[in-house]
């Protein structure tokens, strides 16, 4: 587990597995969002076998798989959700931790300055310049 902090409540990090749970509850996080598509894994790494892993260690377990493609709007507004209303600190997974990312910047794009949301997520690894545009749009509406 490569948990990478985008704000002291949301962290991302690159697939997980049942072998990194313990871990997980070690660093103190109580919820983990899966945003990996079970398609894309094995079934070792299919959300409900990590999230079956991560109830019996009291973690708190959801599932949004998202792609760049199905990154709606509304999907959007359901990671906010997720990660405002369960309790924290909150561990959002996918690939690389890119899409995690992305989600995050894009659920904060009315929220928090362009600069301060690139800054967030460059920080934890992630380039997401190419996204600056999206995000001056979705502020600014």
């Amino acid at each position: 587990m490569e948990a990478r902090e985008i704000t002291p409540r949301y962290s991302v990090s690159p697939q997980i597995s049942v072998e990194d749970l313990p871990a997980i509850v070690a660093a103190g996080f109580k919820t983990v969002i899966c945003n990996r598509p079970d398609e894309e894994v094995p079934p070792s790494h299919h959300a409900a076998t990590i999230g079956a892993a991560a109830k019996e260690l009291g973690l708190h377990f959801e599932v949004l798989p998202l792609t760049h493609q199905t990154m709606t709007p509304e999907k959007v507004a359901r990671q906010r959700a997720l990660y405002e209303n369960c309790e924290g600190p909150v561990l959002a997974y996918c690939a690389s931790g890119t899409r995690c990312s992305v989600v995050w910047a894009l659920s904060q794009a009315s929220d928090l300055p362009t600069e301060e949301i690139l800054s967030r997520t460059q920080a934890a690894g992630y380039q997401l310049d190419g996204l600056r545009p999206t995000l001056e749009s979705l502020a600014s509406s």
